[in-house]
């Protein structure tokens, strides 16, 4: 049978298993929007109130599920308000395809109303990207956009579809691939045998090692694998930002997050090992700190996907390029087939070092009588949700201190932007994560600075009764932009001071919702549990926390991982 582009899109989404996409029509894209119509009882359209938010919306779907997220925008500023979430995915490795619409086949090149080469504009921030030129290429470019998008190193895949592919005038028969073939795409998933026996060695042999694990351990689903690699050797294991929950938290192996906001013992561990394993995880800088001084005595095995993440930041000296949950997989096998264990009082004494560095208890604070702290509000969200929550964060202090106080003991529950570090991530995300887990306890952790970014979104939830807890750390600042110009910029807060915030109580019920303002320590835990225990409603919880609060520990930028500020 014959369809049109529109009709062929429809019916692409529908093979794809796709159910939930997030867009805002125009012009461009009008055709898709009347099939989409005619096809919702098969696939959800959420109508967003701008297209940022859109692809925030699908990465928070994305991410929560491992599954693909869609988005669709219409051509001109509805492709370019998506940039920065398409950026912003890319950074983080999330599976997403993004539906552009874009000007007639005719008129592409004329500077037409509502034109731009959105092809070359996100080039460099897409894993792939397709302009469809023929409606023949319209179901296989779907395939293929979301195999790429899927496999190996995850990222967005846009897709720019011309307003006449769609228009009904042409029409071609449908037959959706089964597979795809792309000659110059191959993932590798497995590990080369070779390596992974080095690897086995170095494990074996190591004094004073530690397993450094990002978010590639939760895209490929190995969580299980590396607690079980990290209890069968006994080794410390901690987590980046973006890898939290890939191992317990509760578990004593851990030894918290690290980097520029991690604990003491996380990165005087990684500054004081002789082998770093690093999986899933790309030295990033806010992880290395100076690079000249980073793991200054380690020996350096390298897990990742994607090979052009080896030896990219740091060079590694046990490079293994293949799938993490197969790589951990095959390790543990070589492992179990040795009659070899690690040295037993090499390892004892090691762990004695980390138990001292632990005793510095550098994530404790003191909640007074009269200012709320930050911290306080995060560990009683933890204990009042028993740290099941899928908990969303916006970009600053509070997305450090969710980090460092929310203990996440699954995957997939930390959803924030790493990577880019994008203001205004948190509440569309949090929708994505609500819709695809509409049972579960959905926060999104903000302030006063990044609410207001997407704060629109509001909006979107009411229209989908969606029952957010929306947990605002308002200090009447930039929060990290105050924090550094405290340190090093000396006390010079040009522009960080927010001197007009809105009375988020009124702006939430304005909206439709359930609006709080939380001033008093001893307020904090009842607000929250009646916010957590209301099922139907979304709250806006403005807790006016002390607005001189810092995050520690902090490593200087130029510092190494053991010059760290702590109070």
């Amino acid at each position: 049978m014959e369809l049109s582009g529109a009709k062929i899109f429809v019916e692409s989404l529908k093979a794809e298993g796709v159910d939930t996409i997030f867009g805002y029509p125009g012009g461009a894209v009008l055709f898709l929007y009347d099939e989409l119509d005619k096809a919702a009882a098969d696939i959800d359209h959420i109508l967003v109130r701008h297209e940022q938010a859109a692809i925030h919306a699908a990465e928070g779907y994305a991410k929560s599920t491992n599954k693909v997220g869609v988005a669709i925008v219409t051509s001109g500023p509805g492709a370019t308000n998506a940039v920065t979430g398409i950026a912003d995915a890319h950074l983080d490795s999330v599976p997403l395809v993004v539906f552009t619409g874009q000007v007639p086949r005719a008129l592409i090149g004329n500077d037409a109303f509502q034109e731009v080469d959105i092809i070359g504009i996100t080039r460099p921030c897409v894993k792939h990207n397709f302009l469809v030129k023929s409606l023949e290429d319209l179901a296989p470019t779907i395939k293929k956009a979301f195999y790429i998008a899927s496999t190996g190193r995850p990222g967005p895949v846009l897709i720019d579809i011309p307003k006449d592919i769609t228009d009904g005038k042409e029409k071609c028969e449908f037959e959706y691939p089964e597979e795809v073939n792309i000659r110059s795409y191959n993932p590798n998933n497995k590990g080369n045998p070779r390596q992974i026996r080095l690897a086995a060695d170095a494990l074996l042999e190591a004094k004073t090692p530690i397993l450094y694990t990002g978010g590639g351990v939760i895209l490929s689903g190995a969580s299980s694998e590396l607690t079980e690699l990290a209890r069968m050797l006994n080794y410390p294991v901690t987590n980046t930002l973006m890898g939290l929950g890939a191992f317990p938290a509760s578990d004593p192996q851990f030894v918290g997050m690290l980097g520029m906001h991690g604990t003491y013992e996380a990165n005087m561990a990684m500054h004081k090992s002789d082998l770093v394993v690093a999986i899933g995880s790309r030295f990033d800088d806010r992880v290395t700190g100076n690079i000249e001084k980073f793991c200054p005595n380690a020996k350096i095995i390298h897990v990742d996907i994607d090979p052009a993440s080896i030896s990219k930041n740091v060079m590694v000296d046990i490079p293994i390029v293949g799938d993490v949950k197969q790589v951990l997989a095959d390790l543990i096998d070589e492992l179990k087939k040795r009659n070899e264990k690690p040295d037993k009082e090499a390892n004892t004494e090691w762990w004695n070092t980390i138990n001292e560095w632990r005793k510095t208890d550098c994530l404790r604070y003191d909640q007074g009588e009269e200012l709320i702290t930050a911290q306080y509000v995060i560990d009683k969200l933890w204990q009042l949700t028993h740290g099941d929550a899928f908990v969303c964060s916006d970009v600053g202090q509070h997305q450090m201190w969710a980090a460092q106080y929310y203990r996440f003991d699954k995957p997939n529950r930390w959803i924030n932007s790493g990577g880019l570090g994008t203001m205004g991530f948190g509440l569309p995300s949090a929708m994505g994560v609500q819709l695809a887990h509409p049972d579960e306890t959905v926060a999104c952790i903000t302030g006063d600075g990044s609410i207001q970014m997407c704060i629109q979104e509001l909006a979107t939830c009411l229209q989908y009764q969606l029952p957010l807890n929306i947990i605002s750390l308002n200090n009447g600042y930039l929060g990290m932009v105050r924090q550094w110009q405290e340190f090093f910029y000396q006390k010079r807060y040009a522009m960080s001071y927010m001197d007009s915030l809105p009375d988020f109580v009124k702006l939430a019920e304005a909206y439709g919702h359930v609006g709080l303002q939380i001033k008093n320590p001893a307020d904090v835990e009842g607000a929250l549990k009646e916010a957590i225990d209301n099922k139907q409603r979304l709250y806006f919880l403005d807790f006016i926390t002390n607005p001189e609060e810092n995050v520690y520990p902090m490593i200087p930028a130029g510092a190494g991982q053991n010059e760290m500020i702590l109070v």
